[in-house]
């Protein structure tokens, strides 16, 4: 191993001189190719080394001068112009600053003698003294006549229509009030009395119903609850009447000869289950279920006549404090803007004093 590592380096040595030798020769068949380091060495032409151009040749031909002579006037002629604009410029300038401080030395000129004539000035003036012009009528004049006019028609002529049709209305409902009253209490009355005979009704059924069940198997059993009506729940003779004339008409319907137990006990036989005695209970039930019902059926009747005039007597009010306040404020824009015109005037006849003066 250590004998290939020293052929390895003996064999560098020729090698860099085989490369060397290359290179020499090379160099030595292309001598155009010069090194790296050799400075390259510009070649330059100036126009001013051609003969053409030289200075004498220049200043001495007749074109150059005929341009140089065309320039040198334009150019004059273009100074000669800008500096009559400027002088023009300068002018105008000077004129419209002249003017401004001219205004301005009059307006505090002005100023202060009105400054000092003010103080010495009446300060009691009318305003009739104060010459108007019709073609000068400001927004706030028309909006003050246009509210002075809104102010006189509302007041003037729709408020005391308007009150006397609210006043009429309010008049009306004070006195249809206590008919709907009266009606209502009578409508209350007339739908207990209606409660009250169906409920007499169901109690006579009832106790009916109760005398039934204790003879289920009975021959003779008929259902005597059709008997009761509104005209005979509380009478119990003419209950009897009509249970009789069912029973008979049943009897002979169905060929019974002689009447049953049921039969008997409820016609016939006196005591607790006889129905004579079931007219007391309807006229019972009917006076309790009345005396229970009409309290309540009036106080929702009532309440509901007194929320509906309520609500009108609300609308109706409503609508006079409406048209109250739109008055109040055309009228308060009215005098708002008088007081602003009046102002407005007296300022101008301390002006025209002054004028006069």
């Amino acid at each position: 191993m250590k004998l290939h590592y020293s052929k390895i380096l003996l064999f560098v040595i020729p090698l860099n001189i085989l490369i060397i030798s290359l290179s020499n020769a090379h160099y030595k068949n292309n001598p155009s190719i010069t090194p790296f380091h050799t400075p390259k060495i510009p070649t330059t032409r100036l126009l001013c080394e051609c003969e053409l151009y030289a200075p004498a040749n220049y200043d001495n031909d007749p074109q150059m001068k005929e341009v140089i002579d065309n320039f040198n006037k334009q150019t004059q002629q273009r100074f000669h112009e800008y500096d009559d604009r400027m002088v023009e410029k300068r002018k105008q300038c000077k004129d419209k600053c002249d003017k401004e401080i001219q205004k301005i030395i009059l307006k505090d000129k002005l100023e202060k003698e009105l400054m000092d004539k003010f103080a010495t000035l009446q300060t009691h003036i009318q305003s009739d003294a104060i010459p108007t012009c019709i073609c000068e009528k400001s927004l706030a004049d028309k909006v003050e006549k246009g509210c002075l006019r809104c102010a006189r028609v509302l007041g003037g002529g729709v408020m005391p229509g308007m009150g006397l049709i609210d006043g009429s209305l309010l008049g009306a409902i004070s006195v249809l009030q206590p008919a709907a009253l009266k009606a209502a209490k009578a409508a209350a009355l007339a739908e207990a009395t209606d409660a009250a005979i169906e409920a007499g009704i169901d109690a006579v059924k009832l106790v009916i119903e109760g005398l039934m069940d204790i003879f289920p198997g009975d021959q003779g059993l008929v259902d005597l609850t059709k008997i009761v009506t509104p005209s005979n729940y509380n009478c119990g003779p003419s209950l009897v009447e009509r249970a009789r004339i069912l029973i008979t008409d049943y009897n002979r319907i169905n060929r019974i000869k002689e009447t049953t137990s049921f039969q008997n006990t409820a016609i016939y036989y006196s005591g607790e289950s006889n129905i004579l005695n079931f007219g007391q209970v309807g006229a019972t039930t009917y006076e309790t279920t009345l005396t229970t019902k009409t309290p309540v059926l009036e106080a929702r009747n009532i309440a509901s006549v007194n929320t509906t005039y309520a609500s009108y007597q609300t609308a109706i009010i409503a609508s006079i404090v409406a048209i109250v306040v739109i008055v109040l404020i055309m009228i308060i824009i009215y005098l708002i803007l008088r007081y602003r015109r009046k102002k407005k005037m007296k300022k101008k006849l301390q002006y025209i004093k002054l004028l006069e003066e």
